[in-house]
């Protein structure tokens, strides 16, 4: 015997009748936790001993501010970008076009630091060996970062998955990078702009992949 389709009203009722309220998330407090932990890690890296021996020196050298500040800005532009995406009324697009832009201006007045000594000897002032070196420990360096904002993307519900991953990558990135400015050995930006742009891109376009399938609710 067919039995008759339950109400619209009824079956809303049954359906919430043990929901929660749930707490609202607040972009200032994800900051906040993120803020904390990125500042752990570089007083642990520092307190480790880990900080290059001429950094009176390095501090001399326009290089050094370059890559010091450039860092900081682009960890801070996508690390905000991503931050308010998990906010399902946010889109992470128009940030990201942003952050492309400070990434472009960064490399632009790095090329103008570096014009007056021109591009000779390439092989050697690009140092492979230190460089890969150099790459590996950047990377390592964003894992805590790329850790903490992937907890908090899993709690939030981003609409545009990749585009958010995309800036929490480049968030993880830019900070492991900005941390290991303080141990780097080099302030050549041929250098720089070469192996941290690697070590960036290896680890925004991981993050990329594999954040996609593991924050699904």
């Amino acid at each position: 015997m067919p039995t008759e389709p339950m109400p619209t009203e009824f079956l809303i009722d049954r359906l919430s009748a043990g929901l929660k309220p749930v707490r609202r998330r607040s972009a200032g407090a994800d900051g906040a936790i993120i803020g904390v932990l990125c500042l752990v890690e570089l007083a642990l890296v520092l307190g480790m001993g880990a900080m290059r021996p001429d950094m009176t020196a390095a501090m001399r050298h326009p290089s050094f501010w370059w890559k010091l500040a450039g860092l900081a800005l682009i960890a801070a532009a996508s690390g905000t970008v991503a931050l308010r995406s998990f906010d399902p009324a946010r889109s992470p697009h128009r940030g990201l076009r942003g952050v492309v832009a400070i990434v472009a201006a960064c490399l632009a007045v790095g090329w103008a630091l570096d014009a007056g000594d021109g591009w000779a000897a390439l092989v050697v002032r690009l140092d492979w060996r230190q460089g890969v070196r150099c790459l590996v420990k950047m990377v390592l360096l964003s894992i805590p970062a790329a850790l903490g904002l992937g907890v908090l993307m899993r709690r939030g519900a981003p609409t545009s998955m990749r585009a958010t991953a995309w800036a929490v990558g480049i968030a993880a990135a830019a900070w492991g990078a900005f941390v290991f400015v303080f141990a780097c050995p080099s302030d050549d930006p041929l250098y720089i702009a070469v192996w941290y742009m690697a070590a960036c891109l290896l680890v925004a376009g991981s993050v990329r992949v594999a954040l996609p399938r593991l924050v699904r609710w």
